[in-house]
């Protein structure tokens, strides 16, 4: 998988639209193939810009490697209907149904990032049939305006100061062309993105949505509350969040780890809101996430360890991230190893096994796997 300074290859996108219960008409687009996997609209989406973004494009590579990756525009969004008056949870929650049975799906793991995982674990609530695995990255149960509820003095102040201020900011410079205004924003998703990265999130912010359709979306999402509905989730769930995430706080990811029943917690190194291929935290993201999924043939009944015994637990553990789709530069960076040992180690590798490429290898695992 090639970093930010590469360009992963991408499989075909398809493109549809469907529409709402209200007449809004949404653009859904579907990239690879395999078990669905459904990924939530959050605030900043264009399904046909991302392509060649040099943040979501290592997204798309990944997540469409062993699903068929769906995604959609929020209504108000990227080529999603902008003449939208309605901006709320039940809203969302419409058009995400109104999506997947446009598309028939059954059953499907759903991913809600941000603040798409309010209306994943809403819609998770209303059809716990259909959801066979939630995925909630960066989410949380409290929009910052409710947030505060229960705090006293200066603390309560500040996040209601702070929740207005930001949406004041969208109203006065989201459509300028000084980059500004909008700066403030990409600096909380991405503090640790190159220049390159910045200046694309920058302009994903001018085209996905009119200043006044981001503003009336950020002041729904401050308002957001979902802690009841998470403590009535019945599937198995996955919380995962960044310890430094600028945008929303590690505790909010700790409250709603902890509000759905029986959820796993995954922190991750990282200051990035959403995480970027080049950081170490994103070979632990893409690990768990396919342990959880079962794509993952180390993790769902032995993979890498049914292979040759003269493999050492060291060639073991190249070998399982090799299987879930790492380069050598991801290996190392995961394994706190340098790419010539990963390197050599893969030598050693190959030259047990018998096989003579990754893809070789890659095979050899998941035709073991159980």
């Amino acid at each position: 998988m090639p970093g930010a300074s590469g360009s992963p290859s991408l499989p075909r996108q398809s493109l549809r639209f469907c529409t709402a219960a209200d007449g809004t008409r949404i653009a859904i687009a579907s990239i690879g193939a395999g078990a669905p996997l459904v990924r939530c609209a959050h605030w900043l989406s264009h399904v046909e810009h991302d392509l060649h973004s040099p943040v979501w494009r290592p997204w798309l590579a990944e997540l469409s490697r062993d699903h068929r990756y769906i995604r959609y525009d929020q209504r108000g969004c990227g080529l999603s209907d902008s003449a939208v008056t309605d901006f709320s949870l039940d809203a969302w929650v419409g058009d995400l149904e109104a999506v997947v049975d446009s598309l028939g799906l059954r059953r499907f793991s759903l991913i809600g990032m941000s603040q798409g995982g309010a209306v994943a674990i809403a819609f998770t609530v209303r059809h716990p049939e259909k959801v066979s695995h939630l995925v909630l990255p960066g989410a949380y149960a409290r929009g910052a305006l409710r947030r505060g509820t229960g705090s006293t003095g200066d603390a309560a102040d500040a996040e209601r100061l702070e929740a207005e201020t930001l949406v004041n900011l969208i109203r006065l410079g989201w459509g300028r062309n000084n980059a500004a205004f909008r700066q403030v924003f990409t600096n909380q998703f991405i503090p640790g993105g190159t220049p390159t990265q910045h200046q694309w999130w920058n302009e994903l912010e001018r085209l996905t949505a009119s200043p006044e359709n981001a503003a009336r979306t950020l002041e729904a999402f401050h308002r957001i509350d979902v802690t009841a509905l998470a403590r009535q989730v019945r599937v198995p769930t996955l919380v995962l969040h960044a310890r430094g995430d600028a945008r929303v706080p590690f505790d909010e990811g700790l409250r709603l780890a902890a509000l759905v029943p029986g959820a796993r917690f995954v922190p991750l190194d990282s200051d990035n809101h959403v995480l970027l291929d080049t950081e170490p935290a994103w070979a632990t993201f893409l690990a768990e996430l396919r342990a959880f999924l079962g794509t993952d043939p180390a993790d769902v009944g032995g993979g890498a360890d049914a292979g040759d015994e003269a493999l050492t637990p060291a060639e073991r553990e190249v070998l399982r991230l090799v299987a879930v789709g790492l380069d050598n530069h991801a290996i190392a960076r995961q394994l706190h190893k340098s790419e010539k040992t990963v390197r050599n180690q893969l030598s050693s590798i190959f030259d047990k096994l018998g096989v003579h490429t990754r893809a070789e290898a890659i095979v050899y695992v998941r035709d073991r796997a159980p």
